[in-house]
């Protein structure tokens, strides 16, 4: 079936080793990174390897840590026309770091990635969507740092009143100056905002429920944000040790992953993340005023939020946006 004129999705990698989720951290882990197998490089080549197959580009959010060790395949990336983004550097919490060091990781991040690739990085997804209520002061930092939009703030499993007012793509006036974000897209069932885009409850849901959810949000004329992991595709990966519930989310279904992301990527468009950027950014917009998009991306409104993002004081203005997350596995 071809997939002209049918409307195009944002799709996203985070890329991080299989040891480096939030599920498994701790401090004296983190200092054995290096000791551990390291699967990332070839997980996320046969990742490029299948886009190629359906001619689909998306958005690599790449970590600096592991930007360093294989810049070869971070450069790869980038000539085949995909997005390189940033993960930060060393897969720590947002709100677990002070403003100076999330600054520091960020622009190392930065750094790294844009002198492989040659290309200004706008893009920057928190590990596992950790701005929050507690760690707004990043949007601020992230702005100086020369980012243009953000993908962390991901509402889920909460009551909503006519949609979320997270969902879609919607501009935040910092301290710092405007940044857009872009969060991974929930659905609403029955008043709550249910997790559809990806990760874990890609897994978690049989295929034919997640295409069911995503053609939901396109008959309401929303684009999706997708997201998964290298590591996601990789069953044979190195069991690590950590509490049963973080062991079962991690490891469940991965055999399926792989298929079932092949099906998604017959079944829908997808562009990279700077695409949806482009496109909202080159609308006219004045002060909290609804805005539409009308090129398929982003069909839906979408409300400017004014937010005071220094660190001493953080609170959400502009409308009933909540930013208190849970936090998955990223």
């Amino acid at each position: 079936m071809s997939k002209i004129g049918r409307p195009v999705h944002c799709l996203s990698f985070d890329v991080e080793e299989h040891f480096q989720v939030a599920a498994f951290w701790s401090e004296s882990r983190r200092q054995q990174w290096d000791q551990y197998e390291s699967r990332v490089e070839n997980n996320t080549k046969k990742l490029a390897e299948m886009l190629a197959e359906y001619g689909i580009h998306a958005t690599f959010f790449v970590l600096g840590w592991v930007a360093e060790r294989y810049p070869d395949m971070v450069r790869s990336l980038a000539n085949q026309g995909h997005e390189i983004a940033s993960h930060g550097y060393g897969h720590e919490l947002v709100y677990n770091q002070t403003p100076e060091r999330f600054r520091d990781d960020v622009k190392r991040a930065k750094h790294i990635l844009e002198d492989l690739t040659g290309i200004a990085v706008s893009g920057y997804r928190a590990p596992s969507f950790s701005i929050t209520i507690k760690s707004q002061w990043a949007l601020s930092i992230l702005v100086e740092e020369g980012h243009s939009y953000d993908s962390s703030i991901y509402t889920r499993f909460h009551r909503s009143s006519g949609g979320s007012p997270c969902d879609g793509c919607f501009e935040i006036e910092t301290a710092s100056g405007k940044i857009w974000e872009i969060p991974p897209s929930t659905v609403d069932v029955l008043g709550v905002q249910i997790p559809v885009a990806g990760g874990g409850y890609f897994r978690l849901f049989p295929y034919a429920a997640s295409k069911a959810f995503l053609k939901r949000l396109e008959k309401q004329g929303s684009s999706f944000v997708l997201y998964l992991h290298p590591w996601e595709i990789d069953p044979e990966q190195p069991r690590m040790q950590g509490p049963w519930l973080s062991k079962f989310r991690h490891y469940l279904n991965l055999g399926k992953t792989e298929k079932r992301l092949s099906r998604l990527l017959t079944d829908f468009n997808f562009r990279p993340m700077r695409d949806a950027v482009r496109s909202v950014s080159a609308m006219d917009e004045n002060d909290n005023a609804l805005v539409y998009a009308t090129d398929g991306l982003l069909g839906s409104s979408r409300r400017k939020r004014i937010i005071n993002s220094s660190p001493s004081n953080q609170t959400l203005q502009g409308g009933k946006a909540s930013v208190t997350h849970n936090v998955s596995s990223s």
